[in-house]
């Protein structure tokens, strides 16, 4: 049997799971609209649009502090896009996705305290082999 702290937690669960969708799905609209080869800041701007239009709130090049022993660094880290307070989103148009983009994310999740977080290459001829999700810290 379920209590409500646990029924709380799978209630956001499903709720991050669709907005995760919803934001997939915008991702896939500027795909299919614009296709492979551009910058990044080019798709960046167009699932800004998108999520616009779709009525799905964000912030975008959000300021990542970092903190280093109780200090905090003058570093210039930006997340490309920070949906719904909720879900962070890296943009990237490369040949092929790398570990060292994955492990980004996760590290940008981890420093900003969020949990889930899509990893996206819009350099790809079919998008859905271009988006990992990723969850950090996240329990039900």
């Amino acid at each position: 049997m379920m209590n409500r702290g646990d029924a709380k937690s799978a209630e956001i669960a499903m709720d991050l799971n669709l907005l995760t969708e919803r934001i997939i799905g915008a991702m896939i609209e500027v795909h299919k609209e614009i296709g492979a080869g551009l910058l990044e800041s080019a798709y960046e701007e167009c699932l800004c649009h998108e999520l616009a239009i779709k009525s799905i709130a964000y912030r975008r090049q959000v300021e990542l502090p970092v903190m280093y022993k109780g200090l905090r660094l003058d570093c210039k880290y930006r997340i490309d896009l920070v949906v719904e307070d909720a879900v962070v989103v890296e943009i990237k148009s490369v040949k092929s996705l790398d570990p060292i983009h994955e492990a980004q994310l996760i590290t940008y999740l981890r420093l900003g305290g969020w949990h889930i977080g899509l990893l996206v290459n819009f350099n790809v001829r079919v998008l859905k082999d271009g988006i990992k999700r990723r969850v950090h810290n996240y329990q039900t």
